[in-house]
């Protein structure tokens, strides 16, 4: 009875290791659905590591959507590789039906490019709407204008291996928005005509290079901002003002510094009077030693300083007078 058990356990762990390996329930529904693939290869889908289900619900689909190019080796090497199977055919049956000519090699490529190649093109069949954020530029005339604008692109499908994404394309159509308003004469210009901006920038093929296709440029509102001129003009003024009294305040200090100086000059000058009248008494003592002044001349000399000196006095004012004044 135990070897029965025993016999009947070894039966079961082979039932269920042989059905895990080798799924027939997945084999007889890919006979059902008309796609050829025997048991032998979905075993050895096992032993790669490569999940049956996966290719086998793929070719299942791609067969019905009439894809008969579509081979099971190339799936299993697109798994391998790090792809997404099922978006990779998801995307050949929307392009089938959308007719969009895409071959299996460009969407593996995309897919492993890391980009989602269903959501492409799910994109090349409905437009996308993408918002730039706010754009600032200044009119010829100073006065500052904040835009913005609705981008409408498509994929590119070509493109999108090796194209620019959409941050090239809102910075593209950003810049192109600012050189279209710093050309305008005026402000009132832009505001009059908005549509004028999305021509120009439009006509400069700024989808070049990317992974989409503008298809439109919509000028979404357009503020008027702050009078960059006018600032810029106080700016300057200021700054002129400010050179202004530095030169002034200069010359003012070069003056002051000249005004010190000649004070300086002339008290030496006087500093040098006093000492040379200090040695007059000096000079006139030793004129008596020498005998070359005489008592007489000593006192003509006294005389005629003393009517000096009464001469300056009538000649100034009295302070009677100059209290008068």
């Amino acid at each position: 009875m135990t070897g029965l058990i025993g016999i009947g356990i070894i039966v079961l762990f082979l039932l269920i290791f042989f059905f895990y390996y080798v799924p027939v329930g997945l084999w007889i529904n890919a006979q059902a659905s008309g796609v050829r693939i025997s048991l032998v290869q979905l075993f050895f889908m096992r032993l790669r590591k490569v999940p049956p289900y996966v290719i086998v619900n793929a070719m299942v689909e791609a067969h019905k959507a009439g894809l008969q190019d579509i081979k099971r080796d190339d799936l299993e090497a697109h798994y391998l590789a790090g792809g997404h199977v099922k978006n990779v055919i998801d995307a050949l049956v929307s392009a089938v039906k959308a007719n969009i000519e895409l071959p299996f090699k460009m969407a593996t490529a995309i897919d492993l490019a890391g980009r989602n190649v269903l959501d492409a093109v799910q994109m090349s069949v409905n437009p996308k709407v993408i918002d730039t954020p706010i754009v600032t530029s200044v009119a010829k005339d100073g006065i500052q204008l904040l835009a913005k604008a609705r981008v409408t692109v498509r994929a590119n499908i070509r493109q999108l291996v090796g194209g620019a994404g959409e941050e090239t394309v809102l910075a593209r159509v950003g810049e192109g928005i600012v050189s279209s308003i710093g050309s305008s004469a005026s402000h009132k210009l832009v505001l009059e005509n908005p549509d004028s901006i999305s021509k120009l920038v439009l006509s400069k093929g700024l989808d070049a290079g990317t992974a989409f296709e503008i298809l439109s440029i919509d000028i979404a509102d357009v503020d008027v901002g702050k009078n960059i001129g006018a600032n810029l003009q106080m700016d300057q003024a200021e700054a002129d003002k400010n050179i202004a009294q530095a030169r002034a305040e200069e010359r003012r200090a070069m003056a002051i510094a000249l005004e010190q100086e000649m004070k300086a000059n002339a008290q030496e000058a006087r500093a040098k009077v006093i000492e040379a009248e200090a040695e007059v008494p000096l000079a006139m003592a030793e004129a008596f030693k020498s005998g070359n002044l005489g008592i007489m001349d000593y006192y003509r000399m006294k005389n005629i300083e003393a009517d000096t000196t009464m001469r300056d006095s009538i000649g100034k004012p009295s302070a009677t007078e100059t209290n008068k004044k």
